[in-house]
């Protein structure tokens, strides 16, 4: 079943928060709290994220319908992604170095931006390549 757009958008939006406030304040508590949401994203659908269960109890009711859909497969690879680099930045500012837990956290920001701001996923983007790719295996 397709999934409205403006769901992973509205995600998009609340993890560029997130994650600026993590650079800010360099909380790690608040690193482990996104990761957690990504981690839901990408086992159960962005649709049952924490970001997707708000967006469809708070905001969807108030927006007409959905004008665009997509599958929810691509906005999944993408929480996976993003679950990686959040990780990446949980080790860096628990174990360090400090530099890969700015730099995980910075890219995941970077992406998560640019979905927000322009409606382009990097992670969704990335899956449609690695589909693309012809496999030994096939």
């Amino acid at each position: 079943m397709d999934i409205d757009t403006r769901g992973p958008r509205f995600g998009a939006t609340v993890t560029t928060v997130v994650l600026a406030a993590v650079l800010v304040t360099g909380s790690s508590a608040l690193l482990g709290w996104q990761a957690l949401c990504f981690a839901v994203g990408a086992a159960a659908g962005v649709q049952k994220s924490p970001y997707g269960l708000l967006f469809r109890a708070v905001v969807r009711p108030r927006l007409g319908p959905p004008s665009d859909v997509e599958p929810p497969a691509p906005p999944q690879f993408a929480q996976a992604v993003g679950l990686v680099f959040a990780l990446l930045g949980l080790v860096g500012y628990l174990w360090g170095p400090a530099w890969l837990g700015l730099a995980a956290t910075g890219c995941a920001l970077a992406a998560a931006f640019l979905n927000a701001a322009f409606g382009y996923c990097l992670g969704c983007e990335m899956y449609l390549l690695l589909r693309r790719v012809p496999l030994a295996s096939r």
